[in-house]
């Protein structure tokens, strides 16, 4: 059964080691960074890999299993660093998610949303639980594609973004055109890194694509990146 952790005095144990390596002098160009949607501790990568670390050992949380009860409770906290902790948790348990969590991915793509936490889900939870069970994009991602919400529509163009000879293009393009006449500068970026990551695999199919289809000048740009180079 999933969840089954003492979720308080796990996060509690993070929460002191971040706590302990606060740095103010680093938190405000994190934020600014990020557009000062969210707070930061201040914490570095580098360090936070090795405080992370440190927590994984300690709790021995990577050979239980998956609790999404712990990835709310980090979501939940205000500064940044506790989502990036969540993110790296989700990447490391992906071999035990199942099609029953995509609701959750979905949850997190939509709280707390901006590129640095969807652009971690939508590829890697996300898009391997669509890997494992493709029965969840005509059920659900197919619905992403179109939702009001900008973020969902991202996730769903850049689920794919890691699938290379295995991307259903017909899944992939349809996505796209149902965003191209879109303003969004994220959903312009997301269809142009799209194109552009799967060129690497089918550089004929993408240029033709790019030629017929009606697609922003940003998200042509980025789209041809590679092409260009050939």
């Amino acid at each position: 059964m999933k969840g089954r952790t003492n979720v308080p005095a796990i996060t509690d144990l993070l929460r002191r080691l971040f706590e302990e390596n606060r740095d103010p002098v680093n938190s405000e160009p994190m934020a600014n960074y990020m557009k000062n949607h969210f707070p930061f501790l201040g914490i570095k990568k580098p360090l936070r890999s090795q405080l992370e670390k440190q927590f994984f050992q300690e709790t021995g949380i990577l050979k239980q299993p998956f609790s999404p009860e712990l990835v709310r409770e980090l979501w939940d906290k205000p500064e940044r660093e506790y989502q990036y902790t969540a993110l790296v948790y989700l990447e490391k348990m992906m071999n035990q998610l199942e099609k029953s969590d995509l609701p959750f991915m979905q949850q997190l793509i939509t709280a707390k949303s901006w590129w640095d936490t969807v652009d971690a889900i939508a590829p890697k939870p996300a898009g391997t639980i669509a890997k494992k069970a493709p029965e969840v994009i005509p059920e659900t991602i197919d619905r992403w594609s179109v939702h009001e919400n900008l973020w969902l529509r991202r996730a769903a163009i850049l689920f794919q973004l890691k699938y290379k000879q295995n991307t259903n293009e017909q899944v992939l393009y349809r996505y796209i055109e149902q965003n191209a006449a879109s303003k969004e500068f994220f959903i312009q970026k997301a269809i142009g890194w799209a194109l552009r990551e799967y060129s690497k695999t089918n550089p004929d199919s993408v240029q033709r694509f790019i030629e017929s289809a009606a697609l922003a000048p940003l998200s042509v740009r980025e789209g041809s990146k590679y092409l260009n180079k050939r």
